[in-house]
């Protein structure tokens, strides 16, 4: 649960899939007129590192988009701590396939015995291109391998975006920036394969929301948040 402090302590908003109010660029969540955008990659650190019940207290609109990833988020949930509750943990046992197709672009998820994620993205780009990653998850897996892969733009969007009241703070010290032909980061990636595990990344941080720790197999190609909200 998300409190707005900076209106009331009482404006509190609930991370449900039911309160997904917008999903273009990030996942935002509202309630009763009021809501909090960017999510995800908080919402990714909760699910990473197994926290299913957590008080968000935020005095602003938007997460701190930090350096982009879910790194910091983990720094500081192992730094505070993580309580063991007197109670069960709510599982969602896959039973048969679901399909969600939107042109080139799908998400499919098969029953499995445990929770695993293959993720592809292609993008037409001569430093991205096709890109695929897969994963059984653990927490220490999502720890080293995921948790620290970066938000990333296109240089020729950065305009755009701002014209638009978007990535005002955006910057080269939270996101990964390309422009035609080259990373502009001076310290470059992180991965060699750094922009589908951002992708892996977010698709945790939206499957944080349903409050369940899902026992099945999704197959992604080119998801966005959109996609896999729906």
């Amino acid at each position: 649960t998300f409190e707005r402090i900076d209106i009331s302590e009482v404006c509190s908003i609930k991370a449900s899939f039911d309160n997904v109010i917008k999903t273009n660029m990030a996942t935002s969540i509202g309630f009763n007129g009021y809501g909090v955008s960017t999510i995800e990659h908080l919402m990714a650190a909760f699910f990473g590192m197994g926290i299913d019940n957590a008080l968000v207290q935020i005095d602003g609109e938007e997460v701190p988009i930090m350096d982009g990833s879910s790194a910091p988020f983990v720094f500081l949930i192992n730094n505070a701590g993580i309580t063991i509750q007197d109670s069960f943990k709510k599982f969602l046992l896959v039973k048969k396939p679901v399909k969600v197709v939107d042109g080139n672009r799908f998400v499919h998820l098969y029953p499995s015995n445990e929770l695993k994620i293959t993720y592809k993205i292609d993008f037409d780009h001569p430093l991205i291109k096709d890109q695929s990653f897969e994963m059984t998850f653990s927490k220490s897996d999502f720890v080293r391998e995921i948790s620290k892969a970066r938000t990333f733009g296109f240089l020729r969007d950065v305009q755009t975006l701002r014209d638009n009241g978007l990535a005002k703070g955006g910057s080269l010290d939270n996101a990964i920036v390309v422009d035609e032909f080259r990373v502009l980061n001076e310290d470059g990636l992180r991965y060699k394969n750094e922009f589908v595990r951002h992708k892996l990344l977010d698709f945790l941080g939206d499957l944080a929301i349903l409050g369940y720790t899902v026992i099945g197999h999704f197959v992604a190609e080119r998801s966005g948040h959109s996609l896999n909200q729906e």
